[in-house]
């Protein structure tokens, strides 16, 4: 498993995925509510890496904007 850095943009007019130098920045549709923005991160993640959602969690940073997560290698 490896861990990356997101910085996540809730309540964007579109869904987006960037990768930058440090990690990701992404931008999704649902707003930062009951971690509903969190699960469309991470479905977002998922579908980039071609692994399942469930293969995918986060390390820290639930409630702010920038988050790491663990993905598989």
């Amino acid at each position: 498993m490896a861990t990356v850095s997101v910085k996540v943009i809730p309540n964007s007019r579109t869904n987006l995925l960037k990768k930058t130098e440090s990690g990701y920045r992404i931008k999704v549709q649902t707003p930062a509510e009951d971690g509903r923005a969190n699960k469309a991160v991470i479905k977002l993640l998922a579908a980039h890496l071609g692994c399942k959602t469930h293969q995918i969690s986060i390390l820290s940073g639930e409630k702010s904007q920038v988050k790491r997560f663990e993905i598989p290698d």
